[in-house]
């Protein structure tokens, strides 16, 4: 149990509202907006573009994602409402990855389109009281809060990219990928193949091999004693 009585659950409330010790969002971070210019007029708006870096892991961990450290381009609209700031924008960024079938390298052009709410915390302390206590809880499981007037992009960003991005990307839609048995890129080679051979059969295979050896040395045996039988009989 914390100290004031909340208990977990208002800790995790308190860091989303952007109210607990040590949740200050950094203004020098790229991916944190400041929304003191829109002020909070109904109606204003306010567009901006920005380059930033790619974070750390932006995609599908092992799959295909934006290499860190790469361009993000962002184009952002702000829009000044009731209850907080409706952000609309636009990431764009090449993706990298590996093709499913081939492993060949994989390059995309990512285009990823979002909308999402950033409300006042004074707003949803307003709506609060009209709300059933389990339908605030989930509320405040869903709900991005602004902090002193700034929003972070960021877990906005990394869902959206997560969602534009192939689960499973192929280097084309034909890929014959590789060979089963020894690797080989079937679309260097599509008719590569290896004869087949039925495991049920191979020990009668070792069978017939070591019947026709046997056969083999029997012949060998007999030619060598006709022709010391003739030997023998020119002797006598």
């Amino acid at each position: 149990m914390l100290p004031w009585g909340g208990g977990i659950f208002d800790l995790q409330r308190s860091v989303k509202a952007g109210t607990a010790l040590n949740t200050r969002l950094d203004h020098s971070n790229p991916l944190v907006f400041d929304t003191h210019e829109l002020g909070r007029r109904p109606g204003a708006m306010q567009r901006l573009s920005r380059e930033i870096a790619a974070p750390a892991d932006f995609g599908l961990a092992g799959v295909i994602g934006v290499p860190e450290g790469a361009p993000v381009k962002l184009s952002l609209r702000l829009e000044s409402v009731m209850e907080g700031v409706l952000v609309t924008g636009t990431a764009r960024a090449q993706a990298v990855g590996e093709c499913v079938r081939c492993l060949e390298s994989v390059e995309r052009e990512l285009k990823a389109d979002f909308q999402e709410m950033f409300s006042y915390p004074d707003a949803d302390d307003r709506s609060r009281s009209k709300a059933e206590p389990a339908d605030d809880a989930e509320d405040d499981e869903d709900t991005l809060f602004l902090e002193d007037g700034l929003f972070d992009l960021e877990p906005v960003l990394r869902d959206v990219v997560v969602l534009a991005l192939p689960m499973q990307p192929v280097c084309r839609e034909d890929c014959l990928g590789l060979c089963p048995d020894c690797g080989l890129s079937l679309n260097d080679d599509p008719d590569h193949h290896h004869d087949a051979v039925d495991i049920r059969w191979a020990a009668l295979q070792g069978l017939v091999v070591t019947d026709q050896d046997d056969e083999k040395d029997n012949m060998s045996g007999t030619a060598s004693d006709g022709v010391q039988g003739a030997a023998e009989k020119q002797e006598k």
